[in-house]
């Protein structure tokens, strides 16, 4: 349904470095970077190669919480990702489990971003 979605961030160049380093294990890289006044917006990308998360600076304070939830190959490649969260400080908010209440099979992981956001890497197998 969705095609791209950006999301306004207070310092691009670290949250760049959040998003990649955390989500590293499902394929997240960059895949287009152009200035922007003093900073830069970054398109990121999975295995498909296309940008459909981009990264752009805000324009004010942020004043709601945005939950993006990306999507990962295995339950192998969420607990990557929350290792990797762990590794480099992050907040966890719900360590790696299965979630029935959403569906059968539904096994994520949820983070809190540099801004706040409630990010999380979810797997829908069995």
């Amino acid at each position: 349904m969705l095609d791209h979605i950006g999301v306004q961030v207070a310092d691009v160049g670290a949250s760049f470095a959040f998003y990649v380093r955390t989500f590293a294990p499902i394929g997240m890289r960059e895949v287009m970077r152009f200035p922007q006044g003093e900073t830069f917006v970054v398109g990121l990308a999975g295995s498909d190669g296309q940008p459909n998360f981009w990264l752009v600076p805000a324009g004010g304070p942020e004043t709601r919480e945005l939950h993006l939830a990306f999507q990962a190959p295995d339950r192998y490649a969420v607990d990557a990702v929350h290792a990797a969260a762990v590794a480099a400080g992050v907040e966890v908010l719900h360590r790696p489990r299965e979630w029935p209440e959403y569906h059968p099979g539904y096994y994520g992981v949820f983070l809190r971003d540099l801004d706040g956001h409630n990010v999380e890497a979810v797997h829908h197998g069995g």
